[in-house]
């Protein structure tokens, strides 16, 4: 069965960027994950295949996005991710979390969490039910709000769920 979550009215959901990053060209699963947001209430800004870390931060600005969603099935999953929040610090947006799923080792998550990824996703995590996946994002993007400069009040989700 396929929950549909309605914690947040729609139009307050959160704003994502569903980006590829480096050289991987197969979008598939990040244009379902880009739908099954969106259904989800969420806004979502897919700008596809083949873009560098530092497109995927002009991105975030341009668009005023609360959370980058990576989709990486390359294998360079850390060094991508790394180089995608370095750009957006150097831009200021430190407070925008970062997700990354796709082929992402569970062995990995400690190295995704010291170069500055906020959630991974794993193989098979959630099957085809989209609750635990908006979940995450609700707080994500909850914590992207309240740390955001001249935000103010705190988090209303508190901690992120964490499957690393």
């Amino acid at each position: 069965m396929i929950s549909v979550s309605a914690r947040k009215p729609p139009a307050n959901r959160g704003r994502i960027v569903v980006a590829k990053v480096g050289l991987d060209g197969h979008d598939r699963g990040a244009r379902v994950l880009a739908r099954m947001l969106r259904e989800e209430g969420f806004e979502i800004v897919f700008v596809g295949i083949r873009h560098k870390p530092d497109q995927v931060a002009d991105i975030a600005v341009a668009e005023e996005v609360d959370v980058v969603g990576l989709s990486i099935l390359s294998g360079a999953h850390v060094e991508l991710a790394a180089a995608v929040r370095r750009a957006l610090d150097a831009r200021g947006l430190a407070h925008i979390p970062i997700t990354v799923g796709g082929l992402i080792p569970r062995a990995d998550g400690e190295l995704l969490k010291k170069v500055g990824v906020a959630r991974a996703f794993h193989p098979g995590d959630s099957g085809i039910d989209p609750g635990p996946i908006s979940a995450a994002m609700d707080a994500l993007v909850d914590r992207s709000r309240a740390a955001e400069p001249g935000a103010s009040g705190t988090a209303t989700t508190g901690a992120v769920p964490s499957r690393y």
